[in-house]
């Protein structure tokens, strides 16, 4: 495996590694047989512990190794009933894998990219996740639901309802790019931003979201061949993934 990024937190480290297989072997001057390896496009996702927990995404546990215990907690407030519906508008489970002690813990291989981050915790510091991004995070974190209460957002293509992650911590994030693609805005509180929704990871809670056409009118729009994009204004970041349709040549 091939270590791609690591991220330190307060008794936590995540690391991303590239699975690589082997191309080519060759013998050097001395007798010492060495081996030439290249990334085969899946990664896998590493969580060491010191004392600390982990939420991990069900279905996503490989192998762990040393003191370690198991077991699950739910990822919002409410009922089982609510709990579900909630889920089931977000693309989410309910419930998440919890590891708590000293050890490491690994995921499945997977063909998709992952990007660690982290939450001061602070209020204004809460991102809404796209559909399906939460993979896993620090367990002082908690994953919601964040409702949109507009007629603009229940109108979004993801729904009425978005994954929100809160609390302070280090969190790992799935992407449809590499790292090195995605690009992130930081709005002020005088500018706004209009993109594809489809383009979008995450972005802060605090930022004021709609969703319109592009241009007004329908002869206008159907001139454009543009549909309805995101709106958004205030004070935040915005994760995009502008090269997500095409195919990335490049790696973490």
């Amino acid at each position: 495996m091939q270590l791609v990024q690591e991220n330190r937190g307060d008794g936590i480290t995540f690391r991303i590694h590239a699975l690589t297989r082997v191309t080519r072997f060759s013998h050097g001057q001395d007798g010492s047989l060495s081996e030439t390896r290249e990334m085969d496009g899946r990664f896998t996702v590493e969580a060491e512990l010191q004392g600390s927990g982990v939420l991990i995404e069900p279905g996503a546990f490989q192998y762990s190794v040393g003191h370690l215990q198991a077991g699950v907690q739910q990822q919002q407030e409410g009922g089982f009933l609510r709990r579900a519906m909630n889920a089931a508008g977000t693309g989410e489970s309910a419930f998440a894998t919890r590891f708590t002690g000293q050890g490491r813990i690994f995921s499945e291989p997977v063909r998709r990219h992952f990007i660690i981050a982290e939450s001061s915790g602070d209020p204004g510091d809460e991102m809404i996740l796209d559909d399906h991004a939460f993979y896993m995070a620090q367990d002082t974190m908690r994953l919601g639901t964040h409702t949109h209460t507009n007629i603009s957002g229940a109108l979004s293509g993801n729904g009425l309802r978005q994954p929100k992650l809160s609390g302070r911590g280090l969190f790992v994030v799935e992407s449809p790019v590499p790292v090195s693609e995605v690009e992130v805005i930081e709005l002020s509180g005088g500018q706004t931003l209009t993109v594809d929704g489809d383009m979008m990871l995450m972005y802060s809670a605090s930022l004021n979201v709609q969703l319109q056409p592009l241009v007004r009118g329908l002869r206008n729009a159907s001139r454009t061949g543009e549909g309805l994009v995101f709106v958004l204004s205030g004070q935040g970041t915005v994760f995009l993934t502008p090269t997500m349709r095409g195919v990335s040549g490049a790696s973490l």
